[in-house]
């Protein structure tokens, strides 16, 4: 589909995120999301107090009932829909550690691929779920070099050139080697400089997208700790 979305709900124990309960309501959830016509991030307390489950009930009291069904409390934490930017685009996610049976994991991660020819549309589904568990796995902050924000970049020079002064080095060896380390730096941050984890070979993620006649458009990444 052109729609997805990730949810992240909070439990008091392992053993109630991993029952039949928990797993039906945090689904019911997902699948009002993605039928709706929000994008983003979603304000969950106005979205829980008017979208409604499969059976017609409003998920605030959808969430009620998982409660008092599982006995402990439960706090829906995140939520993000994600919405192909292009009928170009294919979206694949990828869930971390399921418990059997159940759609629900540690972690979760969507990434949105651009077909940009025609062998490409073939592969996209596989490759994008191949590059969301790369995504869960390397945790990327960012998608690319161009995403990344200018006081982050600035402050990352500043400590290079602070490790640098006193060696005499020539100003243009000293760009170089700044050049050098910003590369290495980009690869630990953004998702289309890192090596692709899930590849053979772990050739860098744009480029093995763009063999596969794709291009990496978005990506989302959630976790316990996010």
């Amino acid at each position: 589909g052109d729609r997805a979305s990730i949810i992240k709900v909070k439990s008091e124990t392992d053993f109630a995120s991993r029952s039949e309960t928990f797993s039906t309501f945090v689904q019911e959830i997902a699948d009002a999301a993605t039928a709706g016509d929000v994008n983003g991030d979603v304000d969950i307390g106005a979205f829980m107090a008017s979208a409604k489950d499969s059976k017609g009930q409003v998920l605030s009291e959808t969430l009620n009932d998982a409660i008092l069904a599982i006995r402990e409390n439960i706090q829906v934490d995140s939520m993000v829909i994600i919405k192909a930017s292009s009928d170009k685009s294919v979206l694949a996610g990828y869930v971390h550690g399921r418990a059997p049976n159940s759609t629900c994991g540690s972690a979760a991660a969507v990434v949105e691929l651009e077909v940009t020819s025609d062998a490409g549309s073939e592969k996209a589904e596989e490759a994008a779920k191949k590059l969301a568990m790369h995504v869960v796995a390397a945790k990327p902050s960012y998608l690319n070099p161009e995403s990344v924000p200018e006081d982050v970049v600035n402050k990352e020079k500043e400590i290079l050139l602070e490790k640098m002064t006193g060696t005499n080095k020539p100003p243009e060896i000293m760009e170089k080697i700044i050049a050098g380390q910003m590369r290495k730096f980009y690869e630990g941050i953004c998702l289309t400089e890192q090596s692709h984890m899930v590849e053979e070979g772990n050739p860098k993620v744009s480029k093995a997208m763009k063999s596969l006649g794709l291009e990496v458009k978005n990506y989302t990444l959630v976790g316990m700790s996010k």
